[in-house]
């Protein structure tokens, strides 16, 4: 089970690891905690008078595309995007939106969606979001919380018989090593590097880096990556930044997606290379 803020983040974090372990035959389910209502239309040639009116059911429509390209089920949590704010200082939250919802009103979905798919595996954000968005923070808050309540029995009585997933991850898919990787081996190709002015601002930290535990060998799956990415039209310039280092030099220099095993109730041994490590077919 992936974790995900708004449609758009399964496809942008983690999708070929997704389809990877669908080719295997895993089921896998993604949980999108909003519907993305109040996210900018980031692609110019989708910003339309006609789109921006009906935002949030373009936004499902590109969900369901995403969704069969992946090859995964999927489930809304319900809730409504809180935006990002912005200005300064950044103006309160809307009401009623997800970063404000009761923690423990969020987490008796997602709980009841667990206990319902029973997942051995848990994919979300780490404590910073992955980035600082208000809904990242909140999907991180919700979905920690709802693996540890879970497979309690006096934690949330009616919302289905309790299931313990086994491993809980924490996306690390934009990490400075692998931005590091991909920058140089675009310049030993003679290539402009799209990631050199984001390199010069971004400050080394080897102890936020170690904490990486599994890499996950996917790279032949980055094209499926992509397609799922341009299912989203109004978050994805195909002529964008996305997609200007060409395939072969990321499957090349980075030829992995990243993650941080935070919790296990089963024994493996880091570093690994399947998030099922340690996982048996009885559990």
């Amino acid at each position: 089970m992936h974790v995900h803020a708004h449609p758009d983040d399964e496809s942008s974090k983690g999708a070929a690891t997704t389809a990877m372990y669908v080719a295997q035959g895993v089921d896998v389910h993604v949980v999108t905690c909003t519907g993305g209502e109040r996210g900018s239309i980031l692609n110019p040639k989708m910003d339309r008078p006609d789109i921006a009116a009906n935002i949030a059911e373009v936004r499902r429509q590109e969900m369901e595309r995403a969704r069969d390209i992946l090859g995964v089920t999927q489930d809304w949590l319900g809730f409504v995007d809180s935006g990002w704010p912005e200005g300064d200082p950044k103006p309160p939250l809307p009401e009623g939106c997800f970063a404000l919802v009761p923690l423990e009103e969020s987490a008796e979905r997602l709980v009841r969606l667990m206990r319902s798919f029973k997942p051995h595996v848990v994919t979300t954000y780490d404590e910073k979001g992955g980035y600082p968005h208000p809904d990242h923070i909140r999907c991180h808050e919700v979905s920690v919380a709802a693996f540890e309540a879970s497979g309690d029995p006096e934690r949330y009585p009616d919302a289905g018989e309790p299931w313990q997933p086994l491993k809980l991850y924490y996306s690390h898919n934009w990490n400075r090593p692998k931005m590091i990787a991909i920058h140089e081996a675009m310049l030993e190709h003679g290539l402009e590097s799209p990631y050199a002015e984001r390199l010069e601002d971004w400050k080394p930290d080897p102890e936020w880096d170690a904490r990486v535990t599994t890499r996950i060998p996917c790279g032949d799956y980055f094209g499926v990556r992509d397609q799922a990415l341009m299912a989203h039209a109004t978050q994805i310039d195909p002529d964008g930044p996305w997609f200007v280092v060409p395939r072969e030099i990321q499957q090349t220099a980075w030829g992995t997606e990243d993650y941080e095993l935070v919790t296990s109730h089963v024994e493996t041994s880091i570093p690994e290379d399947d998030l099922f490590a340690g996982v048996t077919p009885d559990r």
